[in-house]
This record gives C-alpha cells, structure tokens and sequence, in this order.
C-alpha cells in the first residue's frame, strides 16, 4: 500500500483491533516474570497479565525491543510501498525503545526514509499522537507535515494518573521525581504525571476518591474540542471516576482503553490513567 505508513510500539496500548483498523505497524515489548519473557499481546494479553499480577508473587519488568525488531518492521512496510515510514514511540526518558527505532531507521536510510518521534508519553497518551499521525498520512499530507502535526498535538497532550502503590515505580526504576513521596502512601494518594517524558509528583491527595475527583476536574480543562482518554489498570473503582465526569460541567463522555502489561508493569493494578488533549490553539491542562 502506498503512502506514509506508521509505526508504534506495544506501549501506547492500541488494541490489536484498533491498530489493524487504522492500519498500524506495532512492535511489541516484552515483559519479564523471573526468568520468563513473554512478548506483549503476542505471548500476554492484558487480561492475562493483570490475572497473572493478581495471583504471583514475582514483581513484573520490561525490555525494550531490539533494534531488529523495528528494522523488520520498517521493512515491511517498505515491501508494501510504502513511501516513508513515521515512528511514534514510547518517551526516550522511560525506555529504550526510541533509540532502537532510531538504530534501525539508520541502518535502513538507504531503502526507505523513517522519521522516529519521541513522544515524551505513555500509554493512551501516545497512542493519540499515533492516531494524529494516521490522520494526517490518509489525508496525503507530506513527512514533514505529519511530523509537525504530531509535534504540536505532543505539546498539547498530558496525562496523569492515580496509582495505589509505589513499590512497582520504585522497583522498575521509573519512579523519577515521585521518589519523595516515598512512605508516604498511607497518608496522601499521589496523582503523578509524565511530564516531560518523566515521572513526576502533580498534586497530593488526602483519599482515593479526591484523587479521583481532581482528575475528573482536569478532564473539564482539556476544554471545548479537547479530546479526553480514561486508561482502566485493572481498578474496581474506574466507573467512580466515569460517573464523576459524566456529572461535570460540561459533561465529558471519554473513551476507555485497557492499560496493557508495558506501562502496568511498572504502575502496578489500581492504576486509573487521565489523557488529554487540547485542541488546537487551546493550552494543554495543567499549563
């Protein structure tokens, strides 16, 4: 198939049938039990993992792909004639997973031009910016316009979220500026934010529930236009946060995804994810 095609990684947590109905490449991660790696939603699917977290005792991790990986990707795509590829990919400051792609663009710039963007994001976050991109490559605009496109939807994006714990933050390495608030979880429900492609504090909440109700108020901020994801980490109270902002002024009717194993592994379950995006000319929530 002619044209620009786009390429991810597994996450931003596009679901296989979202990522085949957009037409979009997915490289997967894979997520380490012990001694055992499973690729992500090839060898694990979201519901095994968050099963498999409830009832093991190992703690998880993940593995960014190999270069390799991107480089048969990207190959693929060029062997369906495609004229240029654009690669979105989980934020430089969490993972490796940007530089792969960068190693296997270059090593491919003779058969077939990459453009790999840092999305400084996660998750759903991510996943935004790779549906702008398919939008702006059905809509015959050129590499660089695509590229600009997703870099201004990039600095119009945010996410925070709610997480019961620490400990997997801490563990996995990522816990970033959130690091101060450790033992103090009994005290205070921190909502974090990625900020800058990094973990960081954003507001310290006294329970679950104003936790909740401040994201529900940073939802409205995403104003008239803005596009709003909620991201479910296996949380028996995600409906709370959904009945919150279907109360609001004005009422907000976001969409819901899963959050997958990558981003899980390291918030653990409980997690409740916030994305948003302003709309153009609008300043991003949170500025």
């Amino acid at each position: 198939m002619p044209g620009i095609h786009v390429v991810t990684d597994s996450a931003s947590d596009m679901t296989r049938s979202m990522a085949e109905d957009r037409g979009v490449r997915v490289v997967p991660l894979t997520i380490r039990f012990g001694d055992e790696e499973l690729v992500d939603r090839t060898e694990l699917s979201t519901a095994d993992f968050w099963k498999r977290l409830g009832e093991g005792t190992v703690m998880p991790s993940t593995a960014a792909p190999a270069p390799g990986a991107f480089q048969e990707t990207f190959t693929q795509a060029a062997d369906a004639g495609a004229e240029a590829v654009v690669c979105i990919c989980l934020s430089s400051e969490l993972s490796a997973t940007y530089q792969s792609a960068c190693t296997a663009a270059s090593a491919l710039s003779d058969r077939i031009e990459v453009r790999v963007i840092d999305s400084l994001s996660v998750t759903a976050a991510q996943g935004m910016l790779v549906q702008a991109a398919v939008d702006a490559a059905e809509a015959g605009r050129s590499l660089d316009e695509i590229e600009a496109e997703v870099l201004s939807r990039r600095d119009r994006t945010r996410i925070f979220a709610v997480i019961d714990s620490l400990e997997f933050l801490r563990r996995g390495g990522r816990i970033g500026g959130a690091a101060a608030l450790l033992g103090s979880m009994l005290s205070i429900k921190p909502v974090i934010e990625v900020r800058e492609g990094r973990v960081d504090t954003e507001s310290k909440q006294r329970t679950r529930s104003r936790a909740l109700a401040y994201l529900a108020t940073k939802a409205v901020e995403a104003g008239p236009g803005g596009r709003v994801t909620v991201v479910d980490g296996d949380a028996d109270d995600v409906q709370d946060l959904l009945d919150l902002l279907a109360k609001s002024d004005p009422p907000v009717s976001p969409e819901v995804v899963p959050l997958g194993p990558v981003i899980g592994s390291h918030t653990g379950p409980g997690t409740i994810g916030m994305c948003y995006q302003a709309a153009a000319g609008q300043a991003p929530p949170g500025t």
